[in-house]
């Protein structure tokens, strides 16, 4: 039996190009609502989303609050006068129809699934993830997704990981095993939950504080040696 029979995968930018993703997403808007597409404004545009998304982590606003109000304050800065709820739909519909992944992805999905269950856990919206999930090479080997929206709570909060736990059979917080890239979601929701966790982080990142780290990776394929 392997030592940890679940594992619980963050998806963007632990197995999904989101990076990649997020600047087609960001051309798609440009391009349709006439906006300047330049490294600066993205880097603008980026600002306004990380914010955003950083206040979504220490539960300060809803997920339908931030996805338009990261557009407001863009457009805002750039003195535009464009529709963020465009904006933000525009952006959301080309962010589910790409399934680009990262370097072994499906190659580490498809290893691990012949010895373990694998789950998708993350606090990205709904109808983006299930789109991509659906249509990209890891969903055969992929157990079920839980996102933050149908659970009624998100990482890092363990009410999240509460839900997680009521919804598979037989997992318990030995057994399993979270994979994720973000310190203040995955990192610290696995320290809340009392689960242990793999920071996956290819970018050689400085160690944050103040937070359990079980294992540390930078391949994917690290994993088949701690699972």
């Amino acid at each position: 039996m392997p030592h940890y029979s679940y594992l619980l995968f963050d998806a963007d930018n632990t197995l999904f190009d989101f990076d990649a993703a997020n600047r087609n997403a960001f051309h798609a808007v440009c391009r349709q609502c006439d906006i300047p597409d330049t490294d600066e404004t993205f880097a603008l545009y980026e600002r306004c989303n990380n914010a955003m998304w950083a206040a979504f982590d220490r539960g300060e606003c809803t997920k339908d609050f931030l996805v338009v109000e990261r557009f407001r304050r863009f457009l805002e800065t750039m003195a535009l006068d464009r529709d963020p709820a465009l904006c933000n739909r525009i952006h959301l519909t080309a962010l589910g129809e790409s399934t680009l992944l990262l370097s072994h992805a499906e190659e580490a999905c498809r290893t691990l699934s012949r010895t373990h269950r694998l789950y998708i856990v993350t606090n990205a919206v709904a109808s983006v993830q299930r789109s991509r999930l659906h249509r990209s090479a890891v969903a055969p080997y992929i157990t079920d997704a839980f996102i933050s929206e149908d659970a009624g709570a998100s990482k890092p909060s363990r009410a999240y990981f509460d839900y997680v736990f009521a919804h598979i059979p037989g997992i318990t917080r030995e057994n399993c095993l979270l994979i994720g890239d973000s310190p203040s979601s995955d990192i610290r929701g696995a320290n809340n939950a009392g689960i242990p966790c793999c920071w996956y982080d290819p970018h050689g990142t400085a160690l944050p504080e103040g937070l359990r780290i079980d294992y540390r990776i930078t391949d994917l394929r690290q994993l088949y040696d701690i699972v």
